[in-house]
């Protein structure tokens, strides 16, 4: 992919994630009904020219829009994943990510997901902006390797590439951190999250469906007879079958939520 390419994703990506559903729909407006149809016409292009806007109009209307979609949709199923994920380790890097992002979401920062699979990040996964403040997250997903002093040294190298004091640097994984990474972390003013830290976040952050008996919380969990909701209520035998299929399970708890 190009630099000019890869910019106008990054633009495009921009606009369907931060942008409201009015401003897309005006968005979309301008783009069909004004260039491909009336631009045309107050121009006085030929049949071919206004064949040719309509066309074009209609294509970009139509990525706009269904990328606005898209995305409203990931933003539930990030939602869904803090409030149904009991076990973190089923999640891949890429849910992990998106968890993270929920959780820090729900304790007051704006979030902005700049981690790629498929290609470098440059150690960047979020980015937190709160009251003028500007923080950057690194995420590992890792379950039972710790991280060590050469990971928390280069996301130090990153925070001073983004011209960052060691103090906006926070680092989250499922695992925990070796001595070295502790003591170098706290050296250099890192927060550091391990994996007993961010399971109790997410269960402050965590707003459960409550029990249809005694309506305390319900955790989503697993069994060799599939997915399914069970009470938290000591002696509550409350619980919700969800069906053999996870993909059915969130479909099903997107319907009733």
């Amino acid at each position: 992919m190009s630099k000019s390419d890869d910019l106008l994703e990054r633009a495009f990506l921009g606009l369907v994630r931060q942008a409201p559903g009015r401003i897309v729909a005006a968005i979309a407006l301008l783009l069909y009904p004004g260039a491909a149809l009336l631009l045309p016409l107050v121009l006085h292009w030929s049949r071919w020219g206004l064949v040719e806007a309509n066309v074009l109009g209609t294509v970009l209307t139509a990525v706009v829009t269904l990328g606005w979609l898209i995305v409203q949709i990931e933003a539930r199923d990030r939602r869904h994943l803090v409030e149904w994920t009991t076990n973190l380790r089923l999640l891949d890097p890429e849910e992990f990510e998106w968890l993270v992002g929920e959780l820090f979401r729900r304790e007051g920062w704006n979030v902005g997901e700049t981690g790629r699979q498929e290609s470098a990040d440059g150690n960047i996964d979020l980015v937190l902006t709160r009251g003028g403040q500007r923080r950057i997250v690194q995420c590992k997903r890792w379950s039972a390797r710790l991280v060590g002093v050469e990971e928390i040294r280069g996301f130090a190298g990153t925070l001073m590439r983004e011209g960052l004091l060691g103090s906006a640097g926070v680092f989250v994984t499922l695992s925990s951190f070796g001595d070295q990474a502790r003591a170098e972390a706290q050296a250099l003013g890192l927060t550091v999250v391990d994996g007993r830290q961010l399971y109790n976040r997410v269960e402050k952050a965590r707003r459960a469906e409550p029990c249809p008996t005694c309506r305390a919380p319900m955790l989503l969990d697993r069994s060799s007879r599939g997915w399914w909701l069970h009470c938290v209520a000591p002696g509550c035998r409350g619980k919700r079958d969800l069906g053999n299929e996870p993909g059915r399970a969130l479909e099903l708890l997107t319907i009733a939520a």
